[in-house]
């Protein structure tokens, strides 16, 4: 890892923000140094808003299911953050950001997690987000039944 990149990377540890894929292993140990809670929320079966947020309701351990706006979202994220010593890290992992649903709530999604970022640098925590785009499911096919219980 190069000295800008280190720069990058310890910045992200004490103000948060978006981080890229390729950076998840690094990261990861820094912010386990630096005893920031890291989680990753499986969105791989994910098509839809509600889909998501449940996925990130277990991520996190939420005590309830918040609803599908993105008011929940935000107050489910902030409510984990304070509850943690120095922050959070959370990588969606696998999220098929191109699906059709998924990607018109996209802008949203990020908006709120922008938020978050600075709700916890205003109380003194980092909050620090991974989406590992998936593209888009594979299409339907006739005859073939998807029953997501049994994997």
């Amino acid at each position: 890892m190069g000295k800008r990149e280190d720069r990058q990377l310890r910045q992200l540890v004490t103000s948060g923000g978006e981080f890229s894929a390729h950076q998840i292993d690094e990261l990861r140990e820094l912010a386990q140094a630096a005893e920031i809670f890291w989680t990753q929320a499986d969105c791989t079966k994910a098509r839809n808003r509600s889909a998501l947020f449940r996925a990130v309701v277990k991520a996190v351990d939420y005590p309830q299911f918040f609803g599908s706006n993105f008011e929940g979202l935000y107050d489910c994220l902030c409510d984990t953050i304070e509850d943690q010593k120095a922050g959070l890290s959370l990588v969606f992992t696998g999220l098929h950001s191109a699906d059709p649903d998924l990607e018109r709530d996209m802008p949203e999604l990020i908006e709120v997690l922008n938020d978050v970022v600075g709700h916890a640098a205003k109380g003194g925590r980092v909050f620090m987000y991974c989406i590992d785009h998936a593209g888009k499911h594979a299409d339907d096919s006739p005859g073939v039944v998807h029953n997501w219980s049994q994997e």
